[in-house]
Order: structure tokens, then sequence, then C-alpha cells
């Protein structure tokens, strides 16, 4: 999914000229791109065509953007959208707007998909009123979900933190704990002391880990993703933290990494040798790699650099078969 793309779909001549005002205001003051679809007597230079329906046209983008505005009926929204709704921590935001531009309802992914933010945003810009109706948000508190959302975490599950969020629109006491392992200690487990007999826990995952890659030329994504995996097991990380994969230029058309980023949903950083070298001396050298690629190391400087944030070698030089990995993780507060 495009986090910086979001389609208009319309299909009347004043819902593109709305859409049209949505996107020069949204693009004054955000930096997401927006891409208006309409039919085709109603297109222009500034428009795409909705050739056979909505529903047509929604199948191939669906997933590829971050969210939908439907300046439409909401019926026709949620008619057109049905088909493809699949999961709220992986399905796009979709917004309905009136034809006036008076109104702005989220009506899927309004938490994780960030669909209550993206109304909020419209209606500052347009002066429209927001009609939000989920239950945290009427009630003013905050949701797990949304918290996730504004760290870029990942859920541990959609039904621990509906249990949880259900409990602060409750008005009942829930406390945060925040481990230092999104820092620089590592804890593995968490004592709860309380007299409560049931306690509902979730957990957040945050986007805080950068794999490098180095590999031989024609590595299957396979052994990749599973050198991943492996990697991170042995350091007993999860998946749903990845952030970012990492590798230097010369790989840049390696099939089998260019796969196992899209396996793991995380960009894929192509990292340059002229940066490497600048740092390299911080990190193991290889004879045989400075002796073919000119750098003595590359998936600790890719770990490193793919990241761009302050954190730490957790592990450096882990083996595979012809692939080597490393795992820089980021600190995203600091102590005290």
């Amino acid at each position: 999914m495009s986090k910086n793309k979001i389609g208009i779909i319309t299909v009347t001549k004043k819902g593109v000229e709305l859409g049209k005002k949505i996107k020069n205001l949204y693009l004054e003051n955000f930096n997401k791109e927006i891409e208006i679809f309409t039919l085709e007597k109603y297109s222009d230079e500034e428009t795409k065509i909705i050739k056979l329906s909505i529903k047509d046209t929604l199948k191939d983008i669906f997933q590829k953007y971050f969210g939908f505005i439907f300046i439409t009926a909401t019926g026709i929204a949620v008619r057109s959208i049905a088909p493809f709704i699949n999961s709220k921590d992986s399905d796009p935001c979709i917004l309905v707007i009136d034809e006036n531009g008076d109104f702005v309802i989220p009506i899927l992914s309004g938490h994780l998909g960030g669909g209550n933010n993206l109304t909020k945003e419209i209606s500052s810009i347009l002066k429209a009123l927001p009609i939000l109706t989920t239950s945290s948000d009427i009630s003013g508190k905050i949701a797990v979900d949304t918290i996730a959302m504004k760290i870029n975490g990942k859920l541990e599950s959609l039904e621990s933190a509906k249990k949880v969020t259900s409990l602060i629109v409750a008005g009942e006491k829930i406390e945060i704990k925040v481990p230092e392992n999104i820092s620089n200690k590592n804890p593995k487990g968490i004592i709860i002391i309380s007299n409560q007999k049931n306690i509902e826990i979730t957990q957040i995952f945050p986007k805080n880990i950068s794999i490098g890659v180095g590999c031989k030329r024609g590595t299957s994504k396979e052994k990749i993703i599973s050198a991943i995996k492996n990697s991170l097991e042995k350091y007993n990380l999860s998946e749903k933290s990845l952030k970012v994969i990492g590798t230097v230029d010369i790989k840049k058309d390696e099939i089998g990494i260019i796969e196992a980023s899209k396996y793991f949903n995380v960009d894929l950083k192509i990292i340059s040798k002229n940066e490497i070298k600048k740092i390299e001396g911080k990190f193991q050298k290889s004879e045989f790699v400075e002796k073919t690629l000119g750098i003595g190391a590359v998936s600790g400087p890719c770990a490193m650099l793919a990241s761009r944030k302050k954190g730490e070698i957790i592990a450096e030089k882990i083996k595979y078969d012809g692939i080597t990995i490393s795992i820089f993780q980021e600190e995203t507060r600091k102590d005290g």
C-alpha cells in the first residue's frame, strides 16, 4: 500500500469540482498525493477514468492506496468497497463527503487506517463538519489501535486491543507500560502485581527494527526470508517490529531481496557504496567482500543507514549459506 496516495471517487461534475478543490488545498497543507477518479464524461487531464464501474476500478488498486474519499452517497461507497474489505489492520481508510463539502464521514479503518485523522485534515481545509462515530473518539478517549497508529506500531492482536479499548471507553483505569526494549535494554518478561482476577492485556510492537542483507547473486527469496525470520527469532524479536530492509546499491536488482521486502511488507532501502565507506570502520570487515565489492562490510552498515535514526547494532553478520544478516534497533525514546 502506498502511504502517500489517496484516491477520490466521484461520479458527478460537482463532485469532480469538489475533488479538485480538496486536491489543491490538501497539497498545500499535507504531503500525500491525490488522484481523482470519475466517469469519462466528466474527466479531463487532471482526472483518471472509471472505465467500467467503481468496483472494477477498485479491484486492482484497493490495497495500493492509503485511503479513498468518496464524493458520493454513502450507499454507493459501501457497495463499492464491500468485496474488497479484509481486515481493519490492512484495509485502506474510506471517507464519504457530500457534494457540498459540508460533512466528512469516515466509514472504514478510522483508527489503524488513519481514517479519523484524514477526516480531521479534510474537514479543516474544507471547513466542514467531521462526523466521527467510533466510541473512543466520541468520548474523547484514545483507543489502543489509535496509539498503535500514532507510533507506527503493530498490534499483537485486534481482539486484545478491542478488549482493552472497551475498558478505556467504559472509564476504567488503564496503565501503559513502556519496557526499555524500545530504548537500550531488552527485558524478556513483565511481572504484573494486582489483586484483580482478570486483567486485559494487549501489546503494541514498535516499528524500530532495521535489517541489513547481503547475499550471493541469485539467492532465492525463500532463503532470504528464512534467514531474516531465523535471525529475528534468535534475538527474540517480532516480525511485527520490522520497519525496513537495507542492501547495497549493487544488489538493487537482486530479486530475492526485493521479494523478501514485499513478503514482510516493508520498504527496501538501497544504500550506496559511498555512504557505506563513511561508516564501514565501525563494523567487522571481510577481506573477500572488500576485494569483490570495494567495501569491507555490507549488512551492518546497510542496517544502520536504512534506519536513518539513532540506535545500535544488536546483531552483526549472522551468516546463512551465502546470506549475511545484521539487525539494527532504533531508539524511540530516551531514558528518564
